[in-house]
């Protein structure tokens, strides 16, 4: 099979495999067991980091079931062919060049040189990330649960945090602790570091005076930093005298909220606010945050924040009547123009089409379903709610919708597609213009 058809083998029998294990007897707290819809979709939901569920996971969940979760958002965060090339890594053993591409196609790689080091420096990113992250929230729990269960608890969400999983032991996210500037900065800066993409970390980690950063990095970090401080700014002024959300709090704490509120729709799902509280305008605004989501190569999803800069400029560069496609001083190539677009129109046909396929089982608010779908595709998980309340058929919906965002439109329309002799090169069809406008 093909790189592509790998990943979507791969991450479905990973997948799969979890709600096996989440069918257990063993496996819940009350008697009796999941049923395969929603073991699969608390397994998929933790598989692609996505952080909906259907189920309350620290009230269903045995600390069996909790710790298949808590494996499942690891593997599913570093990648299922990065974590499996680790393996053999530390095995000893050679990666062939298929595992090579394999890696390459996960983690968006242009080049197969390095990509074992890159490996070896992902597991260790993780590590500390994760491990300061715990420390931290360890800290920040300590008088609330004791020593045992807030160490628990504090590696949980720090997992959950750093790939972008947004699922909680507490039932309701975040929310008890939105004026705790430990607890709520420590997650978000969890949720920044894994949604900014590994290759980015390692570019920035070996920056020294006089050396520039990759086009890559440079594209990422800028538009990490304008989604954030956009988002940032309109939360803020749209839910400030919002007595169900920011107005609810002291004045004094409304900006760290809006901050976080800001970071978590980049494909976070944790929420210091009720989501389902949160205005009309401010639910918009946060669909084009969660369809992005976050850089390549990281924990996330999203069509990430390059693809959008790609679309941007091609659309500044038509305006402009520029030919080249200009970032940052530098010309990206057409095929990379052509993936971008290829991209954005899958994935927003997709989510489209998942909104109506709900919307024709369910008599739900139009807007709570985009935001569901949208949500679900960029791997968020945040919910205005309405998720425990979709019929088995709708759940599967959002099942294949985290499958989608997590593998990939294009890889997956790939991995369906048979090349033509066309695309192989071996002929081209004449050219001919057709008008636009």
């Amino acid at each position: 099979m093909s790189p592509g058809r790998l990943l979507v083998v791969g991450y479905g029998s990973l997948a799969l495999t979890g709600a096996l294990l989440l069918m257990l007897p063993v496996a819940v707290t009350t008697p009796g067991r999941l049923t395969f819809t929603e073991a699969m979709f608390t397994s998929t939901s933790a598989v692609c980091v996505t952080g909906l569920t259907v189920i309350p996971i620290g009230q269903r969940l045995s600390l069996f079931g909790q710790l298949v979760v808590l494996v499942l958002m690891q593997v599913g965060g570093m990648g299922v062919m990065t974590v499996s090339t680790l393996f053999m890594v530390l095995l000893g053993r050679r990666i062939s060049l298929r595992g090579r591409l394999l890696v390459q196609e996960e983690i968006h790689q242009d080049y197969l040189t390095g990509l074992v080091r890159l490996v070896r420096m992902v597991a260790g990113v993780t590590l500390f990330v994760e491990g300061l992250g715990a420390t931290l929230l360890f800290l920040a729990w300590l008088p609330l649960l004791g020593p045992g269960k807030s160490a628990y608890f504090a590696v949980f969400h720090s997992v959950s945090a750093f790939n972008n999983a947004g699922l909680d032991l507490w039932g309701t996210s975040l929310r008890g602790f939105v004026t705790d500037p430990l607890v709520v900065l420590t997650v978000a800066g969890l949720l920044m570091v894994g949604g900014i993409g590994f290759s980015v970390i390692a570019d920035v980690s070996s920056w020294r005076p006089g050396r520039r950063l990759q086009l890559h990095s440079r594209v990422a970090l800028t538009m990490a930093g304008v989604l954030i401080a956009s988002g940032f700014l309109f939360v803020l002024a749209v839910e400030w005298h919002n007595p169900r959300t920011l107005g609810a709090l002291p004045w004094w704490y409304r900006p760290m909220a809006a901050f976080f509120t800001a970071v978590t729709p980049r494909t976070a799902g944790f929420d210091v606010v009720p989501t389902g509280e949160l205005r009309a305008a401010t639910l918009l605004f946060m669909l084009p945050l969660m369809f992005i989501g976050v850089s390549p190569g990281s924990t996330g999803g999203g069509i990430k924040t390059t693809t959008a800069a790609v679309v941007g400029s091609a659309v500044l560069s038509a305006l402009s009547g520029r030919e080249d496609l200009i970032l940052f001083n530098r010309r990206v190539p057409r095929d990379t123009l052509y993936r971008a677009v290829s991209l954005v129109i899958l994935a927003g046909s997709w989510c489209g089409l998942a909104a109506v396929s709900i919307l024709v089982m369910e008599a739900m608010e139009p807007l709570s379903v985009l935001f569901e779908v949208v949500s679900a595709f960029g791997t968020v998980g945040l919910s205005t709610g309405i998720t425990p309340d979709l019929s088995t058929p709708s759940r599967w919906v959002i099942i294949a919708t985290m499958l989608m965002g997590r593998v990939g439109p294009v890889t997956v329309a790939m991995a369906l597609a048979r090349r033509s002799l066309a695309s192989t090169g071996l002929w081209r069809y004449p050219e001919e213009r057709v008008s636009l406008g």
